[in-house]
């Protein structure tokens, strides 16, 4: 799985990533055994590592030449890979990255406390940077996004969400992490207050982005490109926008069901919720949704100087819209 434009990224930032990796390694280390191995389980099955990259990307734009972004960025994924732990026990999720979830493999316990140890080991290695700023934007962050997976929790069977309630739990759970990615970049490179302010609305509007497809590729995606279960959003009884959408748009009969299948969770009614989907436009309508975020990162850097990062970030919010996985 893979495409031109993040193949172009990634060759950009090969030496920082290999470097991010095996610091990720190093600070996985633990004499208690389980945790290394939960921990190496979800941290080695793969992912596209987009907000690392995007730290390392806005600390090149920007300028920054030391090796905190290193250690910044293996912070980020922590706090990403601690989230997915502790979402796949709350979702009873059993495929993630086209294998079965640390909960379905090692138990909830154990992902959940694992969970645990990479939030805390995370706010050590933001400790040892040493700056003030830096562990304020993340700190800020991490309570975030903590009431955006309660928002959602909230959401969860109630067909009563509308598009504003949902796109407050996608900025709030989702697009923070790529807003303080973006924004710890600018802070290492001492950006002047306006390109900060610019590059970490950019993260915002490219997580917002990143999530509307991912509801996307929810109903449309190839099960081995995205690596889960289609429908698993139905089945948990989230009201994402192409339901949300159906609701709005959608003839009686087509709202009676959404709402039904909301309510109650499961598979069952699968096929009839995704011909509503495809009767009525939703993803068309979810795509041109993720298309304006993309388009609202785009303008955020535009006052950016000129280099190979900043196209990059460009090439990154196109990315974000035109994925299959």
């Amino acid at each position: 799985m893979t495409s031109p434009a993040l193949e172009s990224i990634r060759s950009l930032i090969a030496g920082d990533m290999a470097e991010v990796d095996a610091l990720i390694r190093r600070r996985l280390d633990s004499d208690v055994v389980l945790i290394r191995q939960v921990a190496e389980y979800i941290i080695g099955s793969g992912g596209k590592r987009l907000r690392p990259a995007l730290l390392l990307l806005a600390a090149g734009a920007t300028g920054y030449a030391g090796r905190d972004h290193h250690e910044l960025a293996a912070v980020v994924e922590f706090i990403h890979t601690a989230t997915l732990l502790h979402d796949d026990v709350v979702d009873e999720s059993d495929l993630r990255r086209g294998r079965s979830t640390a909960n379905a493999a090692f138990g909830n316990a154990a992902s959940v406390l694992v969970g645990d140890f990479l939030y805390s080991r995370a706010f050590q290695m933001m400790v040892d940077v040493g700056n003030m700023r830096v562990m304020e934007v993340l700190a800020d962050a991490t309570n975030t996004i903590a009431e955006g997976e309660v928002l959602q929790l909230l959401n969860v069977g109630d067909a009563d969400v509308d598009e504003p309630r949902y796109l407050e739990v996608i900025r709030r759970k989702t697009a923070k992490l790529f807003e303080a990615a973006a924004q710890l970049g600018a802070i290492l490179g001492e950006a002047d207050p306006a390109v900060e302010t610019g590059l970490a609305t950019y993260g915002r509007h490219l997580g917002a982005a990143f999530q509307l497809i991912d509801d996307v590729l929810d109903y449309s995606g190839d099960v081995h490109e995205i690596g889960k279960n289609l429908g698993d959003d139905l089945s948990e009884g989230k009201p994402t926008l192409p339901l949300i959408h159906v609701l709005r748009r959608g003839s009686p009969e087509q709202a009676a069901l959404v709402r039904r299948v909301i309510a109650s969770g499961g598979r069952d009614e699968f096929a009839g919720v995704l011909a509503a989907i495809r009767d009525t436009g939703a993803l068309d309508y979810t795509r041109a949704s993720a298309g304006r975020e993309a388009d609202a990162a785009r303008r955020a850097i535009a006052g950016l100087a000129h280099s190979r990062y900043r196209d990059s970030l460009l090439d990154l919010a196109s990315f974000a819209v035109d994925r299959t996985f």
